[in-house]
């Protein structure tokens, strides 16, 4: 290949444009490669600026109810495409990749996001929320609505979050902190799970992991039925409770009136309950023991 034909490959391309938007309209992206960056603005527009190939060309089309964000090559399918996009905060967005990073920032609306290889990176965000990555991690963090995060070879963070949660992995951590919610299902395979948040009277409450360890903060005056069942694994309380229920390897206790219901199993790892504040530290003095 000589030099000429090489620099021809490697030739990029700016793509930038606006067009108007009114409310009732969503944003539709999908990128084989790269990155899809969308960012919040007051405005009633949404400006699409990409970094691509020369050989491709950037379809922006506003429909009756949609964006469309496409990209278009004149040799098949475009490889790899860099989306710095800015739409307005309650425009929902559908955001699509196979390689893919994506990054969401500020936006008030339903947000769909998934990719095969890429991490997703989530701020704001309301009403329904799904997130999903086969091979990349999931980060939301300062969201309202129904949330549903799913990854399979990575972990799963929730900050400052409200509002009914699904979170499953295969292979990783599931991380919640700052959570305010009355549902919440957490499942990983081989990780850890780590919550920290509200107990709600009537809630339902449910953390597993086959190979990991299970800690949860209980606040002072929560009322919850708590299960626990590990196989092989230790059962700790920076509480005193009451056992009333055992079998061999499962066993209850109540909290207060008990009316929220909490189920925590493990196979092969311990549980760990302590107050807001004491999760942490006692988290902190595992890892300098081990």
């Amino acid at each position: 290949m000589n030099v000429a034909a090489v620099v021809a490959l490697v030739v990029t391309q700016q793509t930038d444009t606006t067009v108007p938007v009114r409310a009732g309209m969503r944003l539709d992206v999908e990128n084989f490669g790269g990155e899809i960056v969308v960012r919040a603005w007051n405005q009633n527009s949404v400006r699409v600026q990409a970094t691509h190939s020369s050989r491709d060309r950037i379809d922006v089309s506003a429909e009756r109810t949609t964006v469309n964000v496409r990209a278009e090559s004149r040799r098949g399918l475009a490889q790899m495409v860099e989306y710095q996009i800015t739409a307005p905060t309650w425009m929902p967005l559908n955001l699509h990749g196979v390689s893919t990073d994506i990054e969401v920032d500020g936006t008030q609306a339903a947000i769909t996001a998934e990719t095969v290889q890429g991490e997703l990176k989530v701020r704001g965000g309301s009403g329904q929320l799904s997130l999903k990555s086969v091979q990349g991690a999931v980060k939301l963090q300062n969201a309202k609505g129904h949330i549903d995060v799913y990854s399979v070879n990575e972990g799963l963070t929730l900050e400052n979050v409200n509002g009914d949660i699904s979170a499953e992995t295969v292979s990783g951590d599931v991380t919640l902190q700052g959570i305010e919610s009355a549902n919440v299902e957490v499942n990983t395979v081989s990780g850890d799970v780590h919550y920290d948040g509200t107990i709600k009277d009537g809630g339902h409450y449910r953390f597993a992991t086959h190979n990991g360890d299970v800690t949860l903060a209980v606040p002072e005056r929560a009322n919850v039925t708590v299960s626990v069942a590990t196989f092989n694994g230790d059962f700790d309380s920076c509480f005193p409770v009451s056992v009333t229920t055992t079998t061999k390897h499962r066993f209850s206790f109540t909290i207060g009136s008990g009316s929220a219901r909490l189920e925590l199993e493990t196979f092969n790892g311990d549980i760990k309950l302590c107050r807001p504040g004491q999760l942490h530290d006692k988290h902190h003095d595992d890892q300098e023991d081990n």
